[in-house]
């Protein structure tokens, strides 16, 4: 086996621990709706999960561990797909909340760093900006 191959296969093993970590949000609140499988596909593909990986995460989503990126960046973006997946169907409740933070502390985050990520990003997910907020996200490129 090469090293590529390990490299490979751990992000793969990454991969699928984030999948399962977004079906298993996706699923906390009433099972699976028809918007939320729509988005689960697309991070299927995303993630590169096969068939049979995808129906084995979505009968036991709780079998797979978080593997946490070293990137910063990468973690961010592991973070927004959650809040994807959670804001779906256009609201979070407090047991989603409790979810997404055990989920940022496991990608590496401070508790203290994951409630103020978690605090801001609902602001922005549900429109609890100032305008000088609103401002800056408009004039960003």
């Amino acid at each position: 086996m090469s090293f590529t191959d390990l490299f490979e296969s751990g992000e793969h093993r990454s991969n699928l621990g984030h999948f399962a970590s977004l079906v298993y949000l996706a699923e906390s609140h009433a099972g699976l709706v028809e918007s939320e499988l729509a988005l689960l596909q697309r991070f299927a593909r995303k993630l590169d999960i096969t068939d049979d990986e995808y129906q084995e995460i979505l009968k036991n989503p709780k079998g797979y561990p978080i593997n946490p990126p070293s990137s910063s960046i990468k973690r961010l973006e592991r973070l927004l797909d959650l809040f994807k997946v959670i804001l779906v169907d256009h609201q979070i409740d407090a047991h989603e909340q409790v979810l997404i933070q055990r989920y940022a502390i496991g990608l590496g985050y401070s508790e203290a760093d994951a409630k103020a990520i978690i605090k801001r990003s609902i602001e922005i997910f549900t429109g609890g900006l100032d305008l000088e907020d609103y401002q800056y996200l408009l004039n960003k490129k």
